[in-house]
C-alpha cells in the first residue's frame, strides 16, 4: 500500500512512538518502513525495521512481550507516527515497562 501522506526519509523511514493507549505512557521508539508499517495495520500487532540488523522485527515475537495495536496516527507534518497500544508486558529489552526510566540531571 502507498502512503502519500506521510513523509519517509531518504531511507525509506519513519520513526514510531509507541505509547501505552489507556495511560499515555510513552513505551518506546522504532522506525518504521512501508511494509512493516503495512504488517503493523493488517496483524494489529507491531512491526519495525531494524536500522542495525538491517531487517523487520515483530515486538515480542520473541520475548512474549506483544503490543496489540488499539490506534495508528500520524502528526500535521505526516513525518512521524504515534502507535497507540495495549502492551503485554515490558516494552523495554532491560525489562522495564517503557525505554524510558533514565533521568538528565
Amino acid at each position: 500500500m502507498d502512503y502519500p501522506e506521510l513523509k519517509f526519509d531518504e531511507r525509506g523511514l519513519i520513526p514510531a512512538v509507541v505509547q501505552q493507549y489507556d495511560t499515555g505512557d510513552v513505551l518506546m521508539v522504532a522506525w518504521m518502513n512501508k511494509e512493516s508499517l503495512e504488517l503493523t495495520r493488517t496483524t494489529r500487532l507491531t512491526w519495525f525495521w531494524s536500522r542495525s540488523r538491517q531487517e523487520l522485527w515483530n515486538k515480542g515475537a520473541t520475548s512474549g512481550n506483544v503490543q496489540h495495536v488499539k490506534e495508528l496516527l500520524y502528526d500535521c507534518d505526516g513525518d512521524t507516527l504515534l502507535v497507540k497500544v495495549d502492551a503485554e508486558g515490558p516494552a523495554c529489552h532491560t525489562g522495564n515497562p517503557t525505554c524510558f526510566f533514565r533521568t538528565i540531571d
